[in-house]
């Protein structure tokens, strides 16, 4: 028989390597390979052939399924970004810095679901009970029909499980969960694996929901390797900044419904309130038109979301001009720098470019180009875009303007705030009147001529 080998894996993607390195060759992260234990008792090809087993079902594309059935927690914003509520036997993991409340969001949304008439179980492997029931008795949840554990053995918590046969269980965190059949320390990639495979694994067999905690990398990816992102049904991220009060929760992937989904909380002193209508909190602080500001009407999931992108143009006393974007991808900043200067004849050069988005939203859809360029524009010229004005479309490498997709519910947005006038690409899908007047443009020279009067 042959001997089993050391294999090496890499913790940010889940990478195996024939020998350890200080790089991935997969990801390009450094000093993230460490070294499992082989498989002892792997059967070989040649007893799995031998082994005759069961014949499995079949069943064709046009049979008939009921939908899944779901649990609403009345915690609306989770509702809608698990895609209507909680589906029973499902795996979710939810990731996001520390401190950004992941805990005081899950803690909640256990009340909620238990309140609704569910059988919640919380085990903390990270803290101990006391500490979670001042955090519960500060968020007015003392009385909430939660069972709370403390245990971090795999093999204790499922056996509990099977016993107390819970609809919801979350576990916080996957990371400090410890399976004894598992010969390496808690944290490693292959017991963050074997934890995360038994767990989906009791989920899909007594028809449970499980909710588990991921602690992330300084990049923001979920920590440990990728497959257990792969098991789950659903991924979703919680975001936001220190320094802001809002949070977002985003889903990255979800099998029972719509990706890119977000719910948007705000924390106070007493947990995490729902924010039924994000366009009106991230527009709140904005006053009279100023140089440097401009509306973007966007879509995250299915939900329009208008937010402002400020820019600020200085001339840069460095050999090399900064260009620093809070909220926003530095690469299209730059491409949208050089598409102003290759198309339109507006030099950046000298200048040090700051960009943010107000509200700590991180805005990934191309339809910002415009907002963009925009906001770029009207603080190198100091001066004001058109009051009450809302930009999208995206920007290609031609200087022309593409139109983007739901124009009607970006436009139902901007009017349901006030906004009576949008700057879009030609060629948008324009159907039902929305009470906002359009000025389709066709590429950006002819934006930066009609707007700022040049090109």
């Amino acid at each position: 028989m042959a001997r089993p080998t050391t294999s090496f894996t890499c913790t940010s993607c889940g990478a195996v390597h024939k020998k350890w390195a200080g790089r991935c060759d997969a990801c390009g992260a450094w000093n993230s390979i460490v070294e499992e234990a082989p498989l002892s008792a792997a059967p070989s090809a040649k007893s799995l052939g031998a082994a005759r087993g069961k014949t499995v079902p079949l069943s064709d594309l046009s049979t008939g399924e009921p939908e899944p059935p779901r649990a609403a927690s009345g915690m609306a914003e989770l509702d809608r970004v698990l895609g209507g509520g909680l589906v029973p036997a499902s795996a979710i993991l939810v990731g996001g810095d520390p401190g950004i409340g992941k805990s005081t969001l899950l803690l909640q949304a256990a009340a909620s679901f238990a309140r609704a008439g569910l059988r919640c179980l919380y085990v903390s492997g990270e803290e101990a009970g006391a500490q979670v029931r001042m955090r519960a008795e500060r968020l007015g949840l003392a009385d909430a029909p939660v069972k709370l554990a403390n245990e971090t053995n795999l093999r204790d918590i499922l056996t509990t499980l099977d016993a107390e046969r819970p609809d919801l269980v979350i576990i916080d965190s996957i990371q400090t969960m410890w399976a004894d059949m598992v010969d390496s320390a808690p944290g490693s990639v292959a017991q963050v694996r074997a934890a995360a495979h038994e767990l989906t694994a009791f989920a899909k067999r007594r028809g449970c929901a499980v909710m588990m905690v991921g602690h992330v990398t300084k990049e923001g990816q979920i920590a440990g390797p990728r497959v257990v992102e792969h098991m789950v049904d659903t991924v979703l991220y919680f975001e936001g900044e220190r320094g802001h009060q809002f949070r977002i929760l985003r889903a990255v992937k979800n099998r029972f419904g719509p990706a890119d989904e977000i719910g948007v909380f705000e924390m106070t002193g007493e947990g995490l309130a729902e924010v039924a209508n994000p366009s009106a909190l991230f527009l709140s602080d904005r006053g009279d038109p100023a140089p440097g500001a401009a509306v973007f009407a966007g879509i995250e999931g299915t939900r329009p979301v208008l937010t402002e992108i400020q820019a600020l143009v200085v001339p840069s006393p460095l050999g090399t001009p900064r260009r620093t974007a809070v909220g926003l991808d530095t690469g299209r900043l730059s491409t949208t720098l050089a598409v102003l200067e290759a198309r339109c004849g507006i030099p950046f050069a000298g200048l040090d470019v700051f960009l943010n988005v107000a509200g700590g939203l991180k805005v990934t859809e191309p339809a910002a180009d415009l907002a963009v360029a925009a906001a770029l524009l009207s603080a190198r010229e100091d001066a004001a875009l058109p009051q009450q004005t809302v930009l999208f479309g995206e920007i290609s490498l031609s200087g022309a303007l593409r139109p983007v997709g739901q124009t009607e519910n970006r436009l139902k947005e901007a009017r349901k705030l006030g906004f009576t006038q949008a700057i879009a690409p030609a060629r948008s899908k324009l159907g039902v009147s929305t009470g906002v007047e359009v000025r389709q443009m066709t590429d950006l020279a002819a934006f930066v001529g009609q707007i700022f009067g040049a090109g």
